[in-house]
């Protein structure tokens, strides 16, 4: 059963993961931190896209805002 933990282990240390190690090990910041900035743009395009469309159904009255429309209130 072991064996089959470190075939996991192999797979994702020296296969899926090994690209990391090239930006690990550069030596400039910008550089190994791409990554992190390419996902904090998306992250950042995809909330502006998300309160967009919040304020498109906010101006057509669409949201139901009555005090009943949840159970609990």
């Amino acid at each position: 059963m072991s064996k089959f933990f470190y075939g996991i282990e192999d797979l994702f240390v020296n296969g899926l993961f090994a690209p990391y190690d090239f930006f690990r090990f550069m030596q400039n910041w910008w550089g190994s931190n791409s990554v992190n900035w390419i996902f904090a743009i998306i992250g950042l395009v995809a909330m502006v896209y998300w309160m967009n469309q919040l304020k498109i159904f906010n101006d057509n009255g669409e949201e139901d805002k009555s005090i009943t429309s949840h159970s609990y209130l």
